[in-house]
């Protein structure tokens, strides 16, 4: 029974079952949620492998994440369960892994899972000879026959069965199904000599509006998902070309995703995905990063368009990430909200008309009336809050929603004292240089001091607590205790949020630190075939080398490396960073415009390869006036062709950009290059715009 993504984990009550096994040593909150489990779990790594193959048993391989509905009925229902358990010890070698910690293991054994059966999801279930091939898998098997499933325990019988009759016939098997999978984890598909033309862009949106739901926004049906990649390219495209039609997509799924029940009406924040077409359902866990990626696309919504809705979309996401997301400490940000509350999915965020009318009084009927709120509920008997409501109220100059700011309020201070979701508080670096990216744009997009403090403060944590001596990073960190090798996303993904710090703060440390983390790219994540393998030369040596080009919920490793790799190209004339930028682009050319959904970071990184990139070097001081009138100027509207240096004395600056460049008869200067060609330096704020002008249609 595959899902397309799931909510969450066991319940607080369910801790402490049995006594504890191997591991309760782990820092994964969705490892320790198996620690008392009957089931001899082991953690992936060298113990488990040598005990499989010392005892020629089969390994039984369960990969999930803490917010994983699915993965807690398994659980529940067979790994708690003593019988189920006596059958995994006594045949297998039970290993359990946390996907968000190991996104290579996930990576290698998904693809075999959707070899074998043609989809995958989660709670991935895998068996594997005692090397580590995999010969049999799905992902959710439930404890008695349904569905058209067989139970679990059947599953277990029958694999028990084979490899003892039939082993030989299951290892060739195994071996035939890694062949299969080598070619495409290794090479992703044949290259291009070149870039794509520009043609390929508008290739790419006929291919969206193809699919585009033009009633409800986004594309496709239920489940429904946002898709922020394609979303902030539609942006970019519109501010390229002036045409209508991205805009229009773009603001259709923006409206109707901030309208929905998938955005928390009350707390901020968006869920996974929807459950139907039109955003009103959610499955209701909270990601870190889909809420930072979603933060950024509205920012860039409203530099596009200047409509306040949007603004007021990215501050409440961004106001629940700083609130229930951030840790005690002030430093990273933590991974996610369960979707269930003692037990109950979405029990923390719905509501029935009578307990809205307890805590409202009579101001109930309007809110009500704005939010879809009936007797007979929208969903379960409850009602998940949307916007239902549309324009001012007839006589009114102002939103109806304007006016019921108190409500929402009084009803998010009423909901605090509820039981509340499990978070998992894991940090990993790769879905932290998302979050940071955005509070750094959100600083002076919506002129936020305390945004710039977040991500000032989470990036220093960040640094010390996951940098390595050597340049690299490690994965992820809790209580102390860092998880697993960094992978390619967690280098690329930090270093655009670092970036981002810099361009937000000119502070040049985080400027030098992104630098740092795309020479270890360079170095230890490059294939000689164009682009970057997602995990480093010297990483665990598993079946395949796993070499991710498609987006999923996140920006594929290999699109944000071109991404960053060309905005720091641009920022230090380094032709190396656009070569290999290139490279990567080569591998995805004739795939972009037949799958733009899936291919969205690759149409940003597209949109910036083709350029022209504006190169913008201020001379003068932050809290100068005239330096601070150009830099305003360079950040009007959305420009996502450009890098900006700025620096008060470019002789101490160690940005290539900024060298040589000096004040104008002793006043601040901005001096333009596009298309390798350099304007003279100008120090009027007008003059500067002028020279920007042509950057942007939007």
């Amino acid at each position: 029974m595959s899902q397309p993504t799931n909510p969450p984990g066991p319940t607080d009550s369910q801790a402490g079952i049995g006594r504890a096994n191997r591991l309760a040593g782990e820092t994964s909150p969705y490892l320790l949620q198996h620690a008392h489990n009957p089931v001899d779990w082991y953690p992936w790594g060298p113990d488990a492998l040598e005990k499989a193959r010392s005892e020629s048993k089969p390994i039984f391989l369960s990969i999930g994440y803490a917010a994983c509905h699915w993965c807690h009925v398994m659980e529940k229902e067979s790994f708690e369960d003593e019988a189920t358990a006596a059958d995994l010890n006594a045949g297998f070698v039970a290993v359990k892994v946390d996907r968000e910690e190991r996104p290579d293991l996930d990576a290698v054994y998904m693809e075999a899972v959707q070899q074998m059966t043609g989809q995958g999801g989660w709670p991935m279930s895998v068996f594997l000879t005692p090397d580590g091939k995999p010969f049999y898998g799905g992902t959710y098997f439930p404890d008695q026959r349904r569905h058209g499933l067989p139970s679990f325990r059947d599953i277990l019988a029958a694999i028990s069965d084979a490899w003892r009759t039939n082993r030989g016939d299951v290892e060739q098997s195994a071996s035939r199904l890694v062949q299969a999978i080598t070619p495409m984890r290794t090479t992703g598909g044949a290259g291009a000599s070149e870039l794509p033309a520009v043609a390929t862009l508008e290739a790419a949106l006929v291919g969206l509006e193809r699919t585009f739901d033009a009633a409800r926004g986004g594309w496709g049906g239920a489940p429904k998902f946002p898709q922020p990649m394609v979303i902030s390219w539609l942006l970019r495209h519109h501010a390229r070309t002036g045409d209508k039609r991205p805009l229009a997509m773009a603001r259709r799924t923006l409206d109707a995703m901030a309208d929905g029940g998938i955005n928390d009406q009350l707390g901020g924040g968006f869920a996974r995905y929807a459950t139907d077409a039109a955003w009103l359902v959610p499955h209701f866990e909270k990601m870190l990063y889909d809420n930072g990626l979603l933060a950024r696309v509205y920012l860039d919504a409203f530099r596009l368009t200047g409509e306040p809705r949007y603004a007021e979309v990215a501050r409440a996401t961004l106001d629940l990430i700083a609130r229930e997301l951030r840790t005690a400490a002030g430093g990273g940000f933590c991974s996610s909200l369960d979707a269930d509350t003692s037990g109950q999915e979405g029990l923390t965020y719905v509501w029935t008309s009578q307990q809205i009318d307890d805590i409202l009084g009579p101001a109930s009927a309007p809110f009500k009336a704005a939010y879809g709120v009936t007797d007979e509920g929208n969903w379960e008997g409850h009602n998940i809050l949307s916007r239902v409501q549309r324009g001012p109220p007839a006589g009114s100059g102002r939103d109806v929603y304007d006016e019921l700011g108190d409500a929402r309020r009084r009803l998010l201070e009423a909901r605090q004292h509820r039981p509340q979701p499990r978070r998992d508080d894991k940090i990993i670096a790769s879905w932290n240089g998302l979050a940071l990216a955005a509070f750094a744009d959100a600083s002076w997009t919506l002129s936020e001091p305390r945004y710039m403090d977040i991500a000032t403060t989470a990036a220093r944590s960040l640094l010390n607590d996951l940098r390595l001596a050597d340049g690299r990073l490690r994965r992820s960190w809790k209580d102390g205790r860092t998880s697993a090798d960094g992978v390619l996303e967690d280098h690329t993904h930090l270093a655009e949020g670092l970036l981002a710090v810099y361009q937000a703060t000119f502070a040049e440390e985080w400027f030098l630190a992104a630098v740092e983390l795309m020479t270890a790219v360079v170095t230890r994540f490059s294939d000689e075939q164009g682009g970057f393998h997602d995990t480093a030369s010297d990483a665990e040596q598993l079946l395949t080398r796993p070499k991710r080009l498609q987006d999923d919920a996140l920006p594929a490793g290999n699109a944000m490396a071109a991404t960053v790799l060309l905005r720091l190209a641009a920022l230090t004339g380094e032709g190396r960073y656009r070569d290999a930028a290139e490279g990567a682009i080569a591998l995805v050319a004739p795939f972009v415009a037949r799958y733009p959904s899936a291919f969205g970071q690759w149409l940003i990184c597209l949109d910036l390869a083709l350029g022209p990139i504006d190169e913008v070097a201020i001379i003068g001081r932050r809290g100068e006036h005239q330096a601070d009138a150009l830099l305003t100027v360079a950040r009007q509207g959305l420009r996502p062709r450009q890098v900006v240096a700025m620096a008060d004395d470019a002789r101490s600056s160690v940005v290539p950009l900024l060298a040589g460049r000096t004040r104008s008869d002793g006043q601040p200067a901005a001096y333009v290059c596009h298309g390798f060609v350099c304007q003279r330096p100008v120090t009027d704020p007008a003059a500067l715009s002028e020279l920007l002008a042509p950057a942007s249609a939007g």
